[in-house]
């Protein structure tokens, strides 16, 4: 499984996956209660895998990201994103030393490790759906809104 296909819909909870594209937008699966919704082309929406975290010298691929938590947590539930902003930073900077504290915020991080934790039982996050994944150039839809 891959990422690829996984959206994340401005207003809506969770994460989704797509199914269909229609003339006038597509047909998205909650990942969450398994619900088919319909979305208008006019829906904020951004992909996953075009999502990238600001570092110093860069910007990481989402991806990326999620395969630094695997390898990490030995493809195990990364920390909560409940816990408190100290703790969420400093696992942050272990699995990605070199972001950029100034733009990428704890809402930032926190999103991070909810869609982690969302998508790893799934079968998205696993090491070789991760390896899978194609390294295309990061756009402009970044985390840090």
């Amino acid at each position: 499984m891959s990422i690829k296909k996984i959206l994340s819909i401005s207003g809506k909870p969770g994460l989704f996956e797509l199914k269909v594209q229609t003339r006038t937008g597509f047909v998205a699966e909650s990942l969450l209660d398994g619900k088919k919704i319909t979305v208008g082309l006019r829906a904020n929406v951004s992909l996953l895998s075009e999502i990238a975290v600001y570092t110093y010298s860069e910007e990481v691929r989402l991806a990326e990201v999620f395969k630094a938590i695997a390898t990490k947590e030995n493809e195990g539930l990364a920390l909560s994103h409940k816990e408190s902003d100290d703790q969420l930073k400093a696992y942050f900077r272990e699995i990605l030393p070199e972001y950029d504290e100034d733009r990428v915020y704890i809402s930032d991080i926190k999103k991070v490790l909810n869609w982690y934790n969302l998508l790893q039982p799934k079968g998205f996050v696993s090491m070789e759906a991760l390896t899978a994944e194609k390294v295309s150039e990061p756009s402009k839809d970044e985390v840090s809104e």
